[in-house]
């Protein structure tokens, strides 16, 4: 695994050239590639929401596309549509902008839900199907998104079947002020991500989904796992808990985490700290629990400090 260890290094290096300061978003971001899903990155404009993806986008040596949303962009730039060509006298398919490695999905609550919707196939299966032919995506493929805070002007709330195909929802935040001044520094004559380049193939990362996949995971963190989400969905502050598909996110976060740290094997630690970005965008919290202050992070909260730590009798195998 140390070669693994030095490329995921390289990967990091790569991405804290440009966000920096931010070790915790530069992590989140390399868990979800990890574990072939999306991540959503909702913050103020201005703190390097779309650095990140791009970032990304650019260590790893595959095809990447930014998708600007805005109200008039239609399903069908995304997914792709049929031509008719006179010369064969067929239709032909024309890819739309969701056909590539990465795609970055810029200021997606700024888009109409029926554009929003459009990516519900491919984020889930690695596909798109237009006029009943369906089309894979190459691989590996991540949608990065990045949204406004939705109390801005112009913004349409993502549903919640999309909300929980991102395995991680994050915040960047502002940086601190040693890392605000040394991001002045570093733009005095050039952005640093016009200065990285790749420093992995999409081979390799495809190659590091499937190790992950093999990181063991003891059966009492099965058992963990599933208690933390079903506690989610039983207070009487909640509306709507974490769904089946919160827990396998979970399991397979904990699972890349273990594999970041080095590890052939999920500690609960791995579980608990990855609880909170895995669940907490899955948790409603009811309108009168959400007025007396209670947040979906205070539910996920509550569930780590309830739900009791298992005892782990083998740490691998």
């Amino acid at each position: 695994m140390d070669n693994h260890q030095d490329i995921l290094k390289d990967m990091a290096g790569n991405l804290a050239r440009v966000i920096i300061g931010k070790p915790t978003a530069i992590k989140y971001i390399l868990i979800a590639l990890l574990c072939e899903s999306h991540i959503l990155i909702e913050d103020v404009p201005g703190v390097g929401k779309t650095s990140l993806a791009a970032a990304m986008a650019k260590t790893v040596d595959c095809s990447f596309r930014r998708i600007q949303f805005t109200p008039d962009i239609m399903p069908s730039d995304i997914t792709g549509f049929s031509m008719y060509n006179r010369k064969t006298d067929e239709f032909e398919y024309r890819e739309g902008l969701v056909m590539s490695s990465f795609v970055l999905a810029d200021e997606i609550n700024r888009t109409s839900p029926k554009t929003q919707a459009s990516l519900l196939e491919v984020m889930e299966e690695n596909q798109v199907t237009v006029d009943g032919v369906t089309y894979k995506v190459p691989s590996p493929f991540m949608v990065i998104a990045t949204q406004n805070p939705t109390e801005y002007l112009g913004t349409y709330p993502l549903p919640e079947a999309q909300i929980d195909r991102f395995i991680i929802k994050m915040r960047i935040g502002y940086p601190a002020h040693d890392s605000e001044v040394d991001i002045l520094r570093r733009h005095r004559l050039e952005q640093p991500l016009a200065q990285i380049g790749p420093v992995t193939s999409g081979a390799a990362v495809v190659g590091f989904q499937r190790l992950v996949k093999e990181i063991f995971v003891e059966k009492t963190l099965y058992d963990y796992i599933v208690s933390l989400v079903a506690y989610t969905r039983d207070l009487p502050e909640v509306e709507l808990g974490a769904s089946p598909r919160g827990s396998l996110m979970l399991f397979r976060a904990a699972q890349a985490l273990a594999f970041l740290s080095g590890r052939g094997y999920v500690l609960p630690d791995d579980i608990t700290e990855m609880a909170p970005a895995v669940l907490s965008h899955r948790v409603i919290v009811r309108q009168e629990a959400r007025i007396g202050g209670t947040t979906p992070e205070d539910i996920v909260a509550a569930a780590l400090k309830n739900v009791p730590l298992p005892k782990v009798s083998k740490p691998a195998k």
